[in-house]
């Protein structure tokens, strides 16, 4: 029986050895599986290959951040565009208004 070509590595001692990532991540961070449409894999990889350097997954994180942070301040703006369209019509209504009463005719029994 042949010998495979993995075997030499069957001696390697294996009993100080520790499960998980060699590499630990950076804090902050966290590691994920995730689906993403081909095209925008294409696209970031892409990015990455015209300009000669960098990982297409941090810049993936980098537009995400950049979503985030573009949509916080829309919100704040809507935010503050509502107080003041509210302001403005709080002032428009008349302090006090009477109110009107419907008067009802009578009507005759026979």
């Amino acid at each position: 029986m042949k010998k495979v070509a993995a075997e030499p590595y069957r001696d390697i001692d294996f009993t100080r050895a520790r499960r998980g990532a060699v590499t630990r991540a950076e804090a902050g961070k966290t590691k994920i599986s995730i689906r993403l449409d081909n095209r925008v894999l294409d696209h970031f990889r892409s990015v990455v290959e015209e300009a000669g350097q960098g990982n297409y997954q941090t810049l993936i994180n980098d537009a995400l951040v950049c979503y985030i942070q573009q949509k916080s301040v829309l919100d704040a703006v809507r935010q503050v565009v509502r107080e003041e369209v509210a302001g403005s019509r709080v002032a428009r209504q008349p302090a006090h208004r009477p109110r009107r009463t419907r008067v009802r005719r009578a009507t005759a029994v026979e």
